[in-house]
């Protein structure tokens, strides 16, 4: 008799990888309310018991997922800043991709973390933080290209702000069309427009609209 593949080793207790995941979808789908010890176990099919071999408490499941958010969404924008690119144009489309889809960044993620801080004065505080960090290396990259430090600050607060607009408003934008838009928004973020192999080369990473039509 073939053994059934899905069926779990007597004594599994899972893996801390399974339970963070499990508590980052119940999170995304429902908040932060419904990150409970009991109800994870129940979904998973484990006992309450087997929680604790991963975490001290639900207070270290809450700062993991908070870990978890940094390490996915602001690493990710954060490379992107930093990655080369020869004008400010490039660097800008770096980092406009990293909010398309499979650009790296969890736009739900996110939204759940900004919900969760209307909760918590401590999680506001850093949200608030994790966005400064954001906008700092926003910042960077536009003064690594001249910017004068001012000028380079509202670029980078226009940018980011228009990304975390498109998040908090849960926009419903066609990707095609977000995509045929984006010379348009590289040129308002840098007075400047990116040129056809710029927009090639970015096109080709993220498909859709001909950008350069």
């Amino acid at each position: 008799m073939t053994q059934d593949t899905d069926e779990k080793p007597k004594g599994w207790r899972g893996s801390r990888e399974l339970w963070l995941d499990a508590a980052r979808e119940a999170f995304i789908a429902s908040g932060i309310d419904a990150v409970k010890i009991q109800p994870l176990a129940s979904r998973l099919g484990l006992s309450r018991t087997s929680f604790y071999w991963f975490f001290d408490d639900r207070e270290a499941l809450l700062q993991a997922l908070l870990d978890d958010w940094e390490e996915i969404n602001t690493r990710c924008l954060v490379q992107a800043t930093e990655g080369f690119a020869e004008t400010i144009t490039e660097a800008v489309l770096s980092v406009i991709g990293v909010f398309l889809p499979g650009g790296g960044f969890e736009p739900r993620l996110d939204l759940a973390v900004r919900g969760w801080a209307h909760q918590s004065d401590a999680i506001a505080a850093k949200v608030n933080s994790t966005d400064e960090l954001r906008l700092s290396a926003i910042r960077a990259m536009f003064e690594r290209f001249g910017f004068d430090p001012d000028e380079a600050d509202v670029r980078a607060r226009t940018m980011y702000l228009v990304q975390i607009g498109y998040i908090s408003m849960q926009a419903q934008e066609d990707v095609g069309l977000r995509l045929a838009r984006i010379p348009n928004y590289v040129k308002t973020f840098t007075g400047q427009a990116p040129d056809a192999r710029e927009l090639a080369r970015f096109e080709a990473r993220h498909g859709g609209a001909d950008l350069a039509g």
